[in-house]
């Protein structure tokens, strides 16, 4: 077996669970290979990481791995899905955060988990993406995200005028601070927060969440990921801000924007206990009497 390990090089938190996880995959002879800029972090804390493998780009992964393990929080496990692409490598989240929604393992369970995963006893959650197309490129051609694609007001307090389409007919003009579509997987995530349903994985569906609309009328709206979602943005400033899941990039009025499901799902570990309604109740509090 080989396992491929990534996190972000921010979190001293993360040592000694970055430093418990090798252990035991050394013990299990599992060949690890760590993210390049990750390990160099690790290094400086943990001087017997010296002679890991190390790896930078998806081409490098591709073939041969068994699973990509994500160290920290849910942004960290979204970056992976660059990493991964459509080479289907299931994705561990091993939560070094906050929240961990989208983690199955936490620092307590880390060697039950493992040994679990060793067994073979996890499902797999396929989770499908959205993809942003744009007359001009955009995010380094790393188009696609599990969460969400944002479009935002930038460097003005003045809303701005989104006008959206489905499949080329006219849906409606957002003027507000922003627009949000979102994955049933980001539906938990910053669409929720703004208002948005929950909508389970494998709804196939987008949710179009307005961020603080003028109109009090416009409402969160859910389609079939069939459809294609065209918008073109206008306001005071010449700068937006557009996001996929944790990038961003400013674009400006003459970008004209297309968003549609990705031809590829990615895989996500579940442990045999764990499922998407059982982290819904136990993460958000989902039905949870707070009187008592």
């Amino acid at each position: 077996m080989k396992i491929a390990i990534y996190g972000r090089p921010v979190n001293l938190n993360q040592i000694q669970l970055a430093e418990a996880l090798v252990n035991v995959l050394k013990q299990n002879d599992v060949d690890v290979v760590v993210h390049s800029s990750y390990l160099i972090f690790l290094r400086q804390h943990l001087p017997g990481f010296k002679e890991l493998p190390v790896f930078s780009t998806h081409e490098e992964i591709r073939e041969g791995v068994d699973f990509l393990f994500s160290i920290g929080g849910d942004g960290t496990l979204l970056d992976t899905i660059c990493l991964v692409k459509d080479a289907g490598i299931p994705i561990v989240g091993i939560n070094a955060g906050r929240l961990g929604f989208l983690s199955c393992v936490s620092r307590e369970n880390l060697e039950t988990a493992m040994e679990s995963i060793f067994k073979g006893h996890y499902s797999l959650d396929e989770r499908s993406l959205i993809r942003i197309d744009s007359n001009k490129p955009l995010f380094e051609g790393e188009n696609m995200a599990l969460n969400d694609f944002t479009l935002h007001k930038k460097e003005s307090s003045s809303m701005i005028t989104i006008h959206a389409y489905l499949n080329g007919d006219y849906l409606n003009s957002y003027w507000a601070d922003g627009i949000v579509i979102s994955t049933p997987t980001g539906s938990t995530g910053y669409s929720l927060s703004c208002g948005g349903p929950i909508i389970v994985p494998q709804s196939e569906s987008f949710v179009i969440t307005p961020i603080a609309p003028h109109n009090l009328n416009v409402r969160p709206i859910v389609v079939a990921d069939k459809n294609v979602i065209s918008l073109e943005v206008e306001g005071r400033s010449q700068h937006f801000m557009a996001t996929l899941d944790s990038r961003s990039v400013t674009i400006d009025s003459s970008y004209q924007l297309a968003v549609r499901k990705e031809n590829y799902k990615v895989k996500l570990v579940r442990l045999s206990n764990e499922n998407f309604l059982t982290t819904l109740r136990k993460k958000l509090n989902w039905g949870l009497d707070t009187r008592n």
